[in-house]
């Protein structure tokens, strides 16, 4: 992808500066066409010469989702200079913003776009952690989403002068780039049929920017809703296609009983986009009942799938299914990734993935033919159809691959996968039962000999084997973000940020940040061809993190939080 410069002159960053330090919030309602500007809200200074920005523009950096970076200052030789630059706490700003965090951040300009679980945003100054504006959620959404036990917001797009964000409730928000005003919100339901919270659907995806267009999928497999996939004018917010794309049929057709909990196939990632041909790629969600198929036989298309569509119309291009007839919640949960590697001595286009399964596919961009098929990554694979007295399921229902991304190094030629390896113990309902739950089945304890940790692996798209494999101290929930030094980072559930040096699997530096868990990977930019790190932490001490050489290097307390839950 191609460098993002743009150069502010000092003037006006000035001026968009005092406009953006009189303007703290806003979540009051302006007008579908109040102005709306492609700058940003403010430029991270006033001096006296011009800057120039590297930016972090897409949820996953660039459409292909490869969340791999351009920039060198930052080495293996000098990584241990890393310290932190600013620190903001969410909850110092707005007390009433929930635990937890999963935001995968956007910098452009010099101004980071922050999200917290239950739909606030932060514009930021990306050097000085200063907050510009923050929008808050209204009272509606509050109402709406009170007994709702998922709440995270997984980020934004930033484009044609406006910041959108999908809702918890199921809205879809544009909000001023510049001044943080709303200037629409529109109802998912109105342009897709039924999708309310009374019916089982909720949002905690980031939207996607191509073309035009706001590209939206959905959260709420598992309370047996019908997934899809939807694409909005990112001028209006109207409907861009004549109806979404359903990745399972309506109640009561073809395999689908109609049943209060069946069907399932949500898209709980943002899709990944091919600039040349306009494909977009997507990974569905497992069939509802989670763990009990009695009542949806066969192999449950197009669940725990990677489904590629024409992004103009929304029309199926190819599909390619993971896991049949899914019986151990295996989601394929993540953003596909579309890289071009080197493939048997010969460069290829090709989608890749890892599912829940423990399992890593890659795939022609532009017809599905399987090249590497089902490679084990999970260092067990074992899981026995359910029973009434419980099985012990490798992995569990949090994979495997989660919604953490992968990312790839085309100087070493690897994929790197983000694991976890935690079984679990599930139980059936009974055969022939004349309802059951929402996942169909009880999850039991797990015998408490079992620790859960996560894993580190490398595939060598030359060949699709493990290239090495290492144990992480805890689930790897957030994923990576890579350089063309060769360093990749990323976070675990202690609170631990880490670079590995790719080529050898080595870890060559590491970090204790005072915030709870890391559940998202850290975006990368630059200003005045300075690097900086930007990280995001849950747990009770949702904050954001800025790094960079000679930053400080006091590191926090260790935690032994976790943070459950988030499903796919």
């Amino acid at each position: 992808m191609k460098k993002s410069l743009t150069v502010v002159g000092a003037v006006l960053a000035a001026s968009m500066a005092l406009t953006a330090c009189s303007s703290n919030n806003n979540n009051s309602q302006s007008s579908p066409s109040a102005s709306a500007s492609s700058s940003p809200s403010a430029s991270p200074s006033a001096s006296q010469t011009a800057a120039t920005y590297e930016n972090f523009p897409h949820v996953h950096y660039d459409l292909g989702a490869t969340r791999h970076v351009p920039f060198t200052e930052i080495t293996k030789d000098n990584v241990n200079d890393l310290g932190v630059v600013w620190t903001l706490d969410f909850k110092s700003l707005d007390p009433s913003i929930p635990n937890g965090n999963q935001n995968f951040s956007m910098v452009i300009d010099g101004i980071a776009y922050l999200t917290t679980s239950k739909n606030h945003v932060f514009a930021v100054n990306a050097l000085t952690g200063e907050p510009i504006w923050h929008w808050a959620p209204d009272e509606a959404l509050y109402e709406n989403t009170k007994n709702m036990y998922i709440v995270a917001n997984r980020g934004v797009a930033v484009a044609e002068g406006k910041v959108y964000m999908l809702l918890l409730d199921n809205r879809l928000v544009a909000i001023d780039q510049k001044t943080g005003e709303t200037v629409k919100i529109v109802n998912i339901s109105d342009a897709v049929e039924g999708v309310t919270v009374e019916n089982g659907y909720y949002e905690t995806v980031a939207p996607v920017y191509f073309n035009g267009n706001i590209y939206v999928g959905s959260s709420g497999g598992d309370n047996g809703v019908r997934g899809f996939v939807m694409a909005y004018k990112a001028s209006d917010l109207t409907a861009a296609w004549d109806s979404p794309f359903w990745v399972v049929p309506p109640k009561g057709q073809d395999w689908l009983k109609n049943a209060k909990w069946n069907g399932g196939g949500a898209v709980w990632n943002p899709m990944s986009f091919d600039e040349e041909t306009g494909l977009m790629y997507f990974g569905t969600g497992n069939p509802a009942p989670d763990l009990y198929g009695v009542d949806r036989p066969g192999a449950n298309p197009y669940t725990d799938s990677i489904v590629a569509l024409d992004s103009a119309t929304g029309k199926l291009v190819w599909v390619q299914q993971q896991v049949s007839h899914d019986l151990w919640d295996y989601d394929s949960a993540a953003t596909p990734m579309l890289i071009t590697a080197k493939i048997n001595g010969a460069e290829r286009k090709v989608v890749v993935h890892g599912s829940k399964s423990g399992e890593w596919w890659a795939y022609d961009y532009k017809t599905g033919e399987i090249i590497y098929d089902a490679v084990q990554f999970a260092k067990i694979i074992d899981h026995p159809e359910p029973t009434e007295e419980g099985v012990l399921i490798y992995p569990g229902i949090y994979g495997g691959q989660n919604y953490a991304p992968e990312t790839y190094d085309p100087e070493s030629n690897y994929v790197l996968i983000p694991g976890i390896e935690m079984p679990s113990l599930v139980k059936s309902a009974p055969d022939g039962a004349e309802e059951v739950s929402e996942f169909g089945t009880t999850i039991g304890e797990v015998p408490p000999d079992i620790i859960p940790y996560g894993t580190v692996t490398a595939i060598d798209m030359n060949t699709g084997k493990v290239a090495y494999q290492y144990d992480t101290d805890q689930e790897m929930r957030g994923g990576f973000t890579s350089t063309a030094s060769g360093i990749a980072f990323y976070g675990e559930l202690n609170g631990k940020f880490r670079a590995l040096d790719i080529k050898s699997g080595k870890i060559i530096w590491e970090f204790q940040i005072d915030g709870n868990t890391i559940m998202s990977a850290p975006s990368i930019f630059t200003v005045d061809g300075k690097q900086y790190i930007l990280l995001t932490s849950g747990g009770t001490k949702p904050k954001a993190f800025v790094f960079a050489l000679g930053g400080d290097k006091t590191q926090g307390a260790a935690t032994e939080s976790t943070e459950k839950g988030a499903h796919g």
